[in-house]
């Protein structure tokens, strides 16, 4: 991409009909899908990524559910199989999970300095964060389908229709949305790539493992039962629960909602205003 590849919105010789109505918007969001597609393809080439982030997910849904499913089906409520109540839990873990990445891929980057080259062409500030972020929501959901096939493959079943399935896909997709632009943050003033990657584990493991993704939270102990209620973790997973096999669905829902708005709009703005002030 380079200054004579972006044409300019305000040349006279464009026909006036032509140019998008808002310029500015139009080339953010023109080199937001460039960047985004430079890291899709960034993934795609790499065979040993590609497996790891498909078959870590499969594997955390059939030892979770052949390891764990007898004892975990005394505490669940009567009719609901331990495949039912794991597979969605299992959807938002392994989006949290995934989300580490966005650190580690951007810290890569910034080390390796192809961050500064986008800094130095013609290009939307906002495109390369925004384009890290859209290109990691395209691998969640591809990885999110993959695991509703093998979910389906061992038993589970979206038991409430068609909407409730795309309402809970969309919880995920959106709850790892949000939850990478964290991970964009991190990675600004992560020093390195392992630093980011370690800082993300440590994030991520005692949200997820304290949470109601694998068991309810009435199964902990009274002090965790505190932080696992409040946890975005156990609002996401409980959200997309209800969606997709019956329970509750409008408190956890409206509470991973104001999750997500919370977390992008503290994370997106102080993203931004790091990289702009990164030389």
């Amino acid at each position: 991409m380079t200054a004579s590849m972006l044409p300019d919105a305000r040349d006279p010789s464009l026909d006036a009909t032509a140019r998008p109505e808002h310029p500015e918007l139009w080339w953010a969001l023109r080199d937001t899908w460039t960047v985004t597609k430079r890291n899709l393809r960034h993934f795609l080439r790499q065979p040993r990524l590609l497996v790891f982030s498909t078959v870590q997910p499969v594997m955390f849904v059939v030892l979770f559910a052949y390891v764990f499913g007898g004892v975990a089906t005394t505490a669940l409520p009567e009719g609901l199989s331990y495949i039912d109540f794991l597979v969605p839990g299992i959807f938002v873990q392994s989006a949290a999970f995934r989300t580490t990445q966005t650190a580690v891929g951007l810290a890569e980057d910034l080390e390796r300095g192809v961050i500064d080259r986008f800094r130095s062409l013609p290009m939307a500030r906002v495109a390369v964060l925004a384009g890290r972020t859209g290109a990691d929501l395209a691998r969640n959901v591809a990885v999110l389908l993959l695991m509703i096939a093998v979910g389906y493959a061992i038993g589970f079943r979206f038991s409430e229709g068609p909407l409730a399935a795309l309402g809970a896909i969309a919880v995920v997709a959106l709850f790892g949305f949000a939850l990478s632009w964290v991970f964009v943050l991190v990675a600004l003033h992560a020093p390195g790539a392992e630093t980011a990657q370690s800082a993300g584990f440590v994030t991520i493991f005692p949200l997820v493992f304290a949470s109601s993704v694998f068991v309810p939270i009435e199964t902990m102990p009274t002090w965790l039962q505190a932080f696992a209620a409040r946890s975005p973790v156990t609002a996401a997973a409980d959200a997309a629960r209800g969606l997709s096999v019956g329970g509750p669905v409008a408190e956890p829902l409206a509470l991973v909602l104001v999750w997500c708005i919370g977390m992008m709009l503290v994370t997106v703005p102080l993203s931004s205003r790091r990289y702009q002030r990164m030389t």
